[in-house]
């Protein structure tokens, strides 16, 4: 009896905390500087969740050791849905660092928001036009392509990473502290290959200072229209996309995170919100649940844990 009376008392005040969340501002916390497509979908997101929570909920950028400065303060963070996570796939980072101060357990997921490919492109002094001829003139001059990349564990390390492997060729990587910088090298002729997330190239590319060749997916992208999917452009099987999700420290309770779940699906279906969001390069894909996306986490886990591995990268 004394069980059934505790378990409802809690089941009712789960439901009133529900009801009066929230009563504050919110903040969402992303592991980027801003300019980039984190930082955009995360200023997108939280105008979007304002209108639907009534409160203000604002952006912060907490840039930092590939996003993991943004991680653990979420980690560590009150468990009450005032403080969310913008961040990308956490097995990404727990398997390239040495040690980092947060686990997957220390984080509820609450929903994805976008999900986009890079774009492969090339100098002007690679003779390439399309993703078969890069492989050939890479095994033709094996190491001496240098592609920029704009960290390890970003999104296009791990998709030129899978290229190497889908298409049995190597380059000599080159880090850079962001995909601007990278962009820069690629121009200036001191790298030669480069896997980009949209918003960083497309610029170039319309300009013609360098040349895309394909997107990091077997079909081409609508949010990123005039260049081919990699199965058209000569390698089929190669697909790598990168996507941007929310999460909440852990013991949130669930009433507050369907809650913050409701409000960002609520913006995501926005027309208006989805032509913004294609304008990076992304199409918005929000999750049908939390559980759906804690799924989806658990499935991709081991796969970007053997990518990670098999590019040999590791930050101590």
């Amino acid at each position: 009896m004394k069980l059934a009376f505790f378990l409802c008392s809690l089941a009712f005040a789960l439901d009133a905390l529900a009801q009066n969340f929230p009563s504050k501002p919110v903040k969402i916390i992303v592991g980027y500087p801003p300019g980039g497509s984190g930082d955009f979908l995360t200023r997108l997101i939280a105008d979007e969740m304002q209108k639907a929570l009534g409160v203000g909920v604002v952006a912060e950028n907490r840039p930092g050791a590939g996003g993991n400065v943004a991680a653990d303060a979420v980690a560590r963070a009150p468990a009450d849905g005032y403080t969310v996570l913008n961040a990308w796939h956490h097995t990404i980072n727990l398997t390239l660092y040495k040690s980092t101060t947060y686990e997957h357990k220390d984080f509820i997921p609450v929903t994805k928001i976008a999900t986009g490919p890079t774009v492969v492109c090339v100098s002007s002094s690679v003779p390439a036009n399309n993703l078969k001829e890069l492989i050939d003139y890479a095994k033709a001059n094996p190491g001496k392509l240098f592609v920029a990349s704009a960290g390890y564990g970003s999104a296009p390390h791990l998709a030129y990473a899978i290229f190497e492997s889908v298409a049995g060729v190597k380059f000599t990587a080159v880090q850079y502290k962001g995909g601007g910088p990278a962009a820069q090298s690629l121009i200036a002729g001191d790298t030669n290959v480069m896997f980009a997330t949209a918003p960083t190239v497309m610029g170039f590319v319309r300009a013609g200072r360098v040349r895309a060749l394909a997107v990091s997916k077997r079909e081409a992208s609508p949010a990123i229209p005039g260049i081919p999917g990699a199965e058209a452009a000569g390698l089929p099987g190669y697909e790598s996309t990168f996507w941007f999700g929310l999460y909440v420290p852990a013991g949130t309770p669930a009433p507050v995170v369907r809650r913050l779940h409701q409000a960002a699906v609520v913006g995501l279906g926005r027309q208006e919100v989805k032509d913004k969001i294609a304008l990076q390069g992304m199409d918005a894909t929000p999750s049908a649940s939390p559980e759906a996306f804690d799924a989806e986490i658990k499935a991709e886990a081991p796969i970007l844990e053997r990518i990670v591995r098999e590019s040999g990268a590791k930050v101590e």
